[in-house]
């Protein structure tokens, strides 16, 4: 007795199935949508909306800086960090792995440690904002930056600003830390590509005794 078989079925192993959709057909949709790239016909459409870079204009923003208010004018889509860096020439925060990852834009904003570099300017108005530029002087340093020099806690100093705000924070959080596995738990935000932790963890401890188990600004 003959049995009509379902042709997409595999007869045995390693036998293809048969789909809708196959290479040579997409190369052919692919080809005609090259085309119509090259008549233009997609010119004057979503294209040429992209190639205009279309999206919100340049708004106002205000944003409290240490303890001072400063205005800009800049696309809502402009970070913190670049904001910082390219608009107010504060460029203790650095720009680097702009991903959230290495910690050297850290910032504290509203007494929490953050990544300037995944913050939107325009979100944090109406926020205090503490830069490295604003814990110190030349002439009176911060402890905490005191002691990562005590302690030769920094080499490149690409990463050195955010982890003095990094250390900074912790220590605004937990004055009193008993010993350096605690502050690598605090600083594990951060990353060191010369890898002077051992330094760094040293120089928290320091600067925690420095400042008396209190906020020092």
């Amino acid at each position: 007795m003959n049995s009509k078989k379902d042709p997409d079925v595999p007869k045995k192993p390693g036998s293809l199935v048969k789909t809708p959709f196959s290479r040579r057909g997409f190369i052919s949709g692919l080809g005609i949508g090259t085309g119509a790239l090259g008549t233009g016909i997609l010119s004057t459409g979503a294209l040429a909306q992209a190639a205009k870079g279309v999206g919100p204009g340049a708004v106002p923003v205000t944003l409290k800086i240490n303890g001072k208010d400063v205005n800009l004018t800049i696309e809502p889509r402009v970070t913190l960090s670049d904001a910082l860096r390219n608009r107010l020439d504060m460029t203790g925060a650095k720009r680097v792995c702009d991903r959230a990852t290495c910690g050297a834009c850290t910032v504290i904003m509203n007494n929490k440690v953050v990544y300037s570099c995944t913050v939107l300017a325009i979100d944090a108005q109406g926020k205090d904002i503490q830069t490295i530029e604003g814990i110190g002087s030349a002439t009176k340093p911060h402890p905490v930056s005191v002691a990562f020099v005590n302690h030769d806690a920094q080499q490149c100093g690409y990463c050195t600003p955010g982890f003095v705000m990094a250390a900074k924070g912790f220590l605004d959080r937990h004055p009193h830390p008993k010993n350096e596995e605690e502050v690598e738990k605090g600083l594990g935000g951060n990353l060191c590509r010369c890898g002077t932790y051992v330094g760094m963890r040293k120089a928290v401890l320091e600067a925690s005794r420095e400042m008396k188990g209190g906020r020092n600004a």
